[in-house]
């Protein structure tokens, strides 16, 4: 955690702001390379308008393409020190920006999505594999069984990736283990699956008092046409923020004085009556 990150009024310390972004790139299935180059002018544009957190969509180095996944999952693989990930590190360590970035992780049980937390110096701090996994994942996929939160400039950041968020209590897990933010990299289709974005993540702010950040695909890839509408939602979910349908990043502040205060008049974190899960460890991203 960087110094001079806490400021006071009266006799109670705040955080400075956090600027973060969600970004709303398109991708190439399998364009490892390209998919990466994209992330590296995202997070450039980011930084230009002075975020220190950018997050990126499920599966954004490798692109969320289902053909692809079933045929040659290896082909989309993405670990420490591959090419993808050094062009992300380059660019992080450039800007002095923490990015969320996503791909398929190789493990002894089999394959997971996994979202990877790419630090300023360049370094992956940080690793989640998604906990969820509809029908048609199962079938190329395992389930993470542990969930991730991390520190970024004293701010703690819980990790989800898409279907995670249909199950409040991943989200509420985290506030509970005392996130701040939940940052969720999606993969969300125009039809249905928009509508159900719409829902989700102002729930997940307004009933964990916590902000949101959404990071979606524009574009098509994968025989999939994607909704866009990456967001910022504040704890009391109002969108902060709005990508649209294109191209583009979503930018705001993460607000001390805000949350606290969202917090102290909507006490549903403190009034729940039912048993707290286990806290999941937290990363600190340097």
């Amino acid at each position: 955690m960087a110094g001079g990150d806490v400021t006071t009024t009266g006799d109670t310390p705040l955080r400075q702001p956090l600027r973060v972004a969600a970004a709303q790139i398109e991708a190439v299935g399998g364009d490892l390379t390209g998919n990466a180059a994209a992330h590296a002018d995202a997070i450039a544009g980011a930084a230009d308008l002075g975020a220190s957190l950018v997050v990126f969509p499920e599966l954004s180095l490798c692109g969320y393409d289902y053909p692809l996944l079933t045929a040659d999952v290896a082909r989309c693989e993405v670990a420490p020190g591959d090419p993808a990930l050094r062009t992300v590190g380059q660019a992080c360590r450039d800007r002095g920006v923490t990015a969320v970035v996503g791909g398929c992780a190789r493990r002894a049980d089999g394959w997971a999505i996994a979202a990877h937390v790419v630090g300023p110096d360049g370094a992956v701090a940080a690793t989640y594999h998604k906990r969820h996994l509809d029908a048609d994942e199962r079938k190329v996929f395992v389930p993470g069984t542990t969930d991730t939160l991390v520190r970024v400039r004293g701010w703690r950041l819980g990790l989800g990736v898409c279907y995670d968020a249909s199950f409040p209590e991943h989200a509420r897990g985290l506030a509970l283990a005392g996130a701040d933010a939940y940052l969720v990299s999606g993969a969300f289709t125009v039809g249905d699956s928009d509508h159900r974005r719409s829902v989700y993540f102002p729930a997940r702010a307004l009933e964990n008092t916590s902000y949101v950040v959404f990071a979606n695909f524009a574009g098509t890839h994968g025989g999939w046409r994607f909704a866009g509408h990456s967001a910022v939602y504040a704890p009391d979910g109002r969108p902060l923020a709005d990508a649209g349908a294109t191209a583009g990043v979503a930018v705001a502040d993460l607000d001390d004085a805000r949350l606290r205060h969202q917090r102290d008049s909507q006490r549903m974190l403190a009034d729940r009556v039912a048993p707290a899960p286990a806290p999941a460890p937290v990363v600190v991203v340097p």
